[in-house]
């Protein structure tokens, strides 16, 4: 945490990003707030996240604040912030403060969180538009319309409340998109931790032990190598629980000849990484699993493959899915031409997800996959995931050592000037290199 003296190094950042804002919004005043504190029960909170949108357009991490951003001539930034307070910072830490805030993240003006009821309908008086967002929280849509309807209030003194409330997020999603050299940096710091959570995973992965003992060793180098927290909820599925693809329980025992399904990334400095690998548990593949394993690894490589500048969206998740639906009848899963399986979907009880999606400070990042019903087109500085997945329940027709097989691979991917960068790289992911690790132990 910055001291009181210090000014943050990256204040620039966020403040040409809330000029960007405002200058596409082109008139009116923005207002974001940020997350509220959770109770998880009695008088104990869940661990504090910040509003990922108030946190691109400021980098203050503490609750109780509200953003907004004055539009015209000379736009301008205010932040409304706790104030310092002795005796709660002896329980609860270190405030900023008003004039700490201020100066460390460069702001035009800093106010009481106090005092936004008093002060934002004057900061609204006149304006032609307010950006915000509406519908998540009923006690902040309540106190937006408390804002608005003072003003309605005073309409025969001359006073004007915004025509038009607009949704903000749709214009900083966008932002969002394209991450800059900053959020590169952070979120190749966060593939590099999570990188070493899995090979550690590998290396402590033997018959006998518990789900939840390898998501132990995944949280400890999180922890140890300076991330802040897991991104999301790790998935440490062996055997039959790999075919659940959000199983959370990691309570069950590591079988020999099962496979192990880890997801798990980190979050640094605010940013996502989200990775997925699955390996033998007794460290080495049978030979169906190696069968599977080899397809699923085929059709990641022909997703990126398709992960460059001016190809669409979707282009990764249909290489994908060609590569499988082929394994898939090969396999004797599926039956007819590929055409017929792709058209008829006959492939989706065996791969039934995307292959991907935008990643950044939510792991499931905000952005339009469409433009005009049009599969946008990549660029470079976007980040996304390549995650092809084959998941083989018992059934009808299903070969006995095929049952219960569930393989994801996935990594993360920058899109760069002439193709991509694998952000995750360093986890193993071939058949060779994951059994080199597990039996070197290294």
């Amino acid at each position: 945490m910055l001291l009181p003296s210090d000014a943050n190094p990256n204040q620039g950042i966020y403040a040409q990003r809330r000029a960007r804002l405002i200058e596409s919004l082109r008139e009116g005043v923005v207002v974001v707030p940020t997350a509220p504190e959770c109770v998880r029960n009695g008088d104990a909170h869940y661990a504090y996240r910040y509003d990922s949108y108030f946190y691109y357009l400021t980098g203050f991490q503490e609750p109780e604040a509200v953003l907004a951003i004055i539009g015209g001539r000379e736009p301008r930034s205010v932040l409304f912030c706790r104030e310092r307070d002795p005796e709660r910072e002896i329980w609860d830490g270190y405030r900023y403060g008003c004039a700490a805030a201020r100066t460390a993240f460069g702001f035009d003006e800093c106010h009481p969180i106090s005092e936004l009821d008093a002060l934002m309908p004057e900061l609204l008086a006149n304006q032609p538009a307010l950006h915000c967002h509406l519908g998540d929280d009923a006690r902040w849509d309540a106190r937006v319309f408390s804002w608005l309807n003072a003003l309605r209030a005073r309409a025969r003194s001359g006073v004007r409340a915004p025509d038009a409330i607009r949704d903000v997020r749709a214009a900083i999603s966008e932002m969002r998109v394209c991450k800059d050299r900053h959020e590169i940096a952070a979120m190749r710091r966060a593939g590099a931790i999570a990188v070493a959570a899995h090979r550690r995973a590998m290396r402590a992965t033997r018959p006998g032990r518990r789900e939840f003992e390898i998501e132990a060793e995944l949280l400890h180098e999180f922890r140890v190598q300076g991330a802040q927290a897991p991104a999301y909820t790790p998935i440490v599925a062996g055997g039959a629980n790999a075919c659940v693809l959000h199983y959370v329980q990691n309570d069950a025992v590591l079988n020999a000849g099962d496979l192990l399904l880890i997801d798990a990334g980190c979050e640094y400095e605010g940013y996502a990484s989200d990775i997925t690998r699955t390996f033998p548990v007794s460290g080495r593949f049978s030979a169906a699993q190696r069968d599977v394993y080899q397809l699923v690894l085929a059709a990641q490589a022909a997703a990126l493959a398709e992960v460059r500048p001016g190809a669409h969206w979707n282009a990764g998740h249909e290489a994908a899915v060609r590569v499988l639906a082929r394994g898939l009848i090969d396999f004797g899963l599926c039956h007819g031409s590929l055409d017929a399986v792709l058209e008829s979907e006959s492939y989706k009880p065996y791969y039934m997800h995307r292959t991907g999606h935008w990643l950044g400070l939510d792991v499931h990042d905000v952005g339009d996959y469409k433009h005009d019903q049009q599969w946008r087109p990549l660029v470079p500085g976007m980040v996304l995931t390549v995650e092809p997945g084959c998941y083989i329940r018992p059934g009808p027709g299903v070969p006995v050592a095929f049952e219960n097989i569930g393989i994801r691979i996935e990594d993360d991917a920058l899109v760069t000037a002439d193709g991509y960068e694998v952000l995750s790289h360093g986890a193993p992911k071939s058949v060779a290199d994951i059994e080199a690790l597990m039996q070197s132990g290294g």
